[in-house]
Formats: C-alpha cells, sequence, structure tokens
C-alpha cells in the first residue's frame, strides 16, 4: 500500500542529509504526479510533522548577525554566496512538504496539493543543482556556516495557513525575484557558466512558487469573505518581522499576481 501524501511530507521533514532530503522529495514527486496522471490520486491523510526539520551536522547555524559577510567580487565570495542559496533551497524543500504536512485539518482541493508538490520536487532540483556548482568549485554545502533563521517564519505561522502563504511564497520568495537578476548578473560577470544556468532555472521557476501562494492566499480569502489585500497587510504585519525592503521585481511580482499596493505599504518608507 502507497503511502499517504502527508505521511511522504513527514518522512522528508525528518531526512537529515541535503543529498537524501532532495531525492525523497523528488521520488514522492513524481509518485504524486504519477498517480494524478493515472486518475488515482493518492490520500493526503495526516501527519505529526516535527517542529523543525531534520538537519545535517554541518553546516554550522549561526545567528544571521554573526554569518560572515560575503565579498561577491572574490571566488571565496562567490562560493560563499552559492553556499547561502543552497541553504536557501534546502529550506525550500521543507517549507513546501511542510504546508503539506501541517494544514491537512484545513480541506483544501488537490490543485492545492499539486501545486506544492511540484514546488517541493523543482525546490529539490534546485539544491541538486547549486550543490553541483559547489562541488564543481572544490566547495559543498556544509563547507560554510549558514543562517539559523531561516525556519522562523514556519515556527511563526505553524497554526496560520493564511499567514504561512502570506509570509513564505508571497514575501520571502518575492524576495527572491527581486534579487536574483543581480546574482545572474555578478556570476555572467565571473564567467561561471554553471551557476548563472542554475540561477536562471531557479529564477524561472520561482515565479510560479510565488504564483501559487497568492493563488491559494486569494482563495482562502474568498472562502472567509476576506480582503485579500487587507489581510495580506495585516498577515505580514503580525509575523514577518520588519519592513519590506525596496527595490522590487514589480514585473516579475506582477506576473506572479502580486501588485504593487500589496507590498509598497510594508516598506521602510511607507511605514506601517
Amino acid at each position: 500500500m502507497s503511502l499517504r501524501l502527508a505521511a511522504m511530507a513527514e518522512a522528508v521533514l525528518r531526512t537529515g542529509d541535503g543529498r537524501a532530503k532532495a531525492a525523497l522529495s523528488l521520488d514522492y514527486a513524481a509518485q504524486w504526479a504519477a498517480a494524478r496522471a493515472a486518475g488515482a490520486p493518492l490520500e493526503i491523510g495526516t501527519a505529526s510533522p516535527p517542529d523543525r526539520p531534520a538537519r545535517p551536522a554541518r553546516p554550522d547555524l549561526l545567528d544571521p548577525r554573526d554569518v560572515p559577510r560575503r565579498r561577491p567580487g572574490s571566488p571565496q565570495g562567490r562560493i560563499a554566496m552559492l553556499h547561502a542559496v543552497a541553504h536557501i533551497e534546502l529550506n525550500a524543500v521543507d517549507l513546501h512538504w511542510d504546508i503539506i504536512a501541517r494544514f491537512t485539518d484545513t480541506p483544501m482541493p488537490l490543485g492545492f496539493y499539486d501545486d506544492w508538490v511540484k514546488s517541493a520536487g523543482e525546490e529539490s532540483k534546485h539544491f541538486n543543482l547549486v550543490c553541483d556548482v559547489l562541488e564543481a568549485h572544490g566547495s559543498h554545502y556544509g563547507a560554510l556556516p549558514a543562517h539559523a533563521g531561516m525556519w522562523r517564519a514556519a515556527e511563526d505561522t505553524a497554526t496560520d495557513l493564511m499567514g504561512r502563504l502570506a509570509v513564505v511564497p508571497m514575501v520571502l520568495e518575492a524576495r527572491g525575484l527581486d534579487v536574483t537578476p543581480d546574482m545572474i548578473a555578478l556570476f555572467e560577470k565571473a564567467g561561471d557558466a554553471g551557476a548563472v544556468a542554475a540561477l536562471r532555472t531557479i529564477y524561472a521557476e520561482e515565479v510560479a512558487h510565488v504564483a501559487y501562494g497568492s493563488k491559494w492566499f486569494h482563495f482562502l480569502c474568498g472562502r472567509h469573505e476576506l480582503d485579500p489585500k487587507d489581510n495580506f497587510h495585516d498577515l505580514v504585519r503580525r509575523y514577518f518581522r520588519g519592513p519590506l525592503k525596496p527595490p522590487f521585481n514589480e514585473a516579475k511580482r506582477a506576473e506572479a499576481g502580486l501588485p504593487p499596493d500589496f507590498y509598497w505599504p510594508l516598506t521602510e518608507t511607507q511605514g506601517k
């Protein structure tokens, strides 16, 4: 008998090694997609996800203030930047499986699970791509310390699905749309074709992840007769620490279903 989807999600969350986590995630995403294509979707079931996902022994996780500053103009700085991207992608794998495992008490259409399973599979691919680039440069994920606060948004929204959608895909992943073009340009200047290819793949696929967040956030606002913009502002102010910071990639944010009046009022310059 095949596992239910929520049990698959929990299994990924409880797998510590990064490459093993990504492999299991990709396997489960393929199983879900195959079952859906066959017209026999897996049951969702329920799970008991851990408060924090399992992690490898390395990297050392530091307070954000203690993570060494990266100087992207040097080869070592670019390695550090890629390491940080790998860390973000590994956390994204867990975030997408966690939204499946943690909120099964909220009835959602199968399309909700389609989107987050697909996203989890893509984040697993992204993690592998960046790890491949690191290894091609003689480094590896775990070689440098990393940000300990990456899971904070998940902990803060562990009982609030709309809060999770607002903060993770619609704020944190949307930030990736803002900063990735400059990262691509930096690695192009350095002549690092492998890093450029990996980052271009990430950039292209992250738009959809932000869009999934916006879609299901609006769906739940409609279910509860809430104004999406006002509710988004309330939830981000409740759960996100600090203002949003421009510049924003307004074109890609619009493509993902985030209009400017959602995020500009949450910036430093606009106040709270």
